[in-house]
């Protein structure tokens, strides 16, 4: 299954307040957004040198265009850095805090920069891809193909959502409240978390639309009439501000209120690099702890960064406001949080568990072959988190 974040791709052909803000760039020139953010270089043998023990550029595939959810990212890379429009990437030096850790960092746009191409899909086929970020269910429906292990979870739960119009539909309070309905629900085909929702009987086959496109048109023209899947960092914002024929609050359930807990772009690498290369993933993964402390604590400098790829030209515009409700709604529904263990960026491996004991027969109902006898050992590691790193 694809990264499914496509629900933003079309939603672009309504947002005519932020579009004016955007510079297309269609070429492979690249450009210099500034000085590094670094003040001094990391010490040999010191925690930030990752030159000693890591590639000299860590390549990390990402599986949707730039956006707050990747702030933790962008902030190792908050200072100088090249922007290539045309091959949808940055590069810039590797930053810990005010520390060069002497390698480069380059980001690669997910979803429409590669033909919608899974994250997992990708890391196989280009081998200069370190980490990828993929969300868990795929990562266990790939298990037996293309079998990635998670080493980081900043993102402690899913903002994936299904939302309504509260004014069309002040009587609906929970997505179970919509599921007593026969009112169509728009999404995704082939997303499993809608397989989920189907056979807890939470909503029914028959009002569920598969056919959604991406765009807020459908939602739009029906005056609200229907639910559709979304992202609580995304459309509460975009419908309220820039869907220019709405402009108006939605009310959402997040999905994982409804105990599909997935850990959405999970830093992954290939299973076979957990080994390879656990003496830079040592070194790394705190690396990633900090970046998203760093970016809990103050998310402007990842957050302009973040708006100067709109220069990349796919996906919805992401307007400074849009940006920043990401960043601060990650806070706030503890998407960007500490794990149940106290530590940034840990798994709870029997939250994992539980998850592939959903999804095993999912996939296998729809003729998808998983690794026999999947434990979430298999797929996310503890291994390298530094149990000290936490947000205050």
């Amino acid at each position: 299954m694809k990264q499914r974040r496509g629900a933003r791709l079309l939603a672009g052909t309504l947002v005519a307040a932020i579009t004016a803000t955007m510079t297309a760039c269609g070429s492979d020139d690249s450009k210099d957004s500034g000085p590094t953010g670094a003040t001094t270089t990391a010490a040999a043998g010191s925690a930030s040198n990752l030159a000693e023990v890591c590639p000299s550029t860590i390549v990390w595939q990402t599986g949707w265009v730039p956006q707050a959810e990747h702030g933790p990212i962008y902030q190792m890379l908050a200072g100088g850095v090249d922007i290539n429009a045309g091959k949808k990437r940055v590069t810039g030096r590797l930053v810990d805090g005010g520390i060069d850790t002497g390698v480069k960092l380059e980001v690669r746009a997910g979803g429409p920069a590669i033909g919608f191409s899974s994250v997992s899909a990708q890391m196989y086929l280009d081998k200069d891809i370190l980490i990828g970020g993929i969300n868990t269910d795929e990562a266990i429906e790939n298990s037996a193909k293309q079998p990635t292990v998670g080493i980081a979870a900043p993102d402690q739960l899913s903002p994936l959502m299904i939302f309504w119009d509260p004014e069309k539909h002040s009587d609906w309070k929970t997505i179970a409240d919509v599921g007593k309905t026969d009112s169509k629900v728009l999404y995704f085909d082939g997303t499993t978390y809608m397989a989920y929702l189907i056979g807890g009987g939470v909503l029914k086959k028959s009002q569920v639309d598969g056919g959604f496109d991406g765009s807020p048109s459908t939602f739009v023209a029906g005056g609200g009439e229907y639910a559709q899947q979304g992202y609580a960092t995304q459309d509460p914002y975009l419908y309220e501000h820039d869907v220019a024929q709405y402009k108006k609050p939605i009310k959402y359930q997040l999905v994982n209120d409804l105990g599909y807990k997935i850990y959405p772009d999970q830093v992954s690498v290939r299973a076979e690099d957990v080994t390879a290369k656990a003496s830079c993933l040592k070194r790394l993964v705190p690396v990633i702890q900090r970046a998203a402390v760093a970016y809990h604590e103050n998310s402007a400098k990842a957050n302009k960064l973040i708006l100067d790829l709109g220069v990349y030209n796919i996906g919805a515009p992401q307007s400074e406001g849009l940006i920043k409700f990401g960043s601060e709604q990650s806070k706030s529904i503890g998407m960007l949080a500490n794990a149940p263990d106290g530590a940034v960026g840990s798994f709870d491996t029997a939250r994992v568990q539980k998850l592939i004991d959903i999804d095993v027969p999912i996939f296998a109902a729809a003729k998808k072959v998983t690794k026999p006898g999947l434990k979430a050992d298999d797929i996310v590691t503890n291994r390298f988190i530094d149990p000290s790193i936490n947000i205050d």
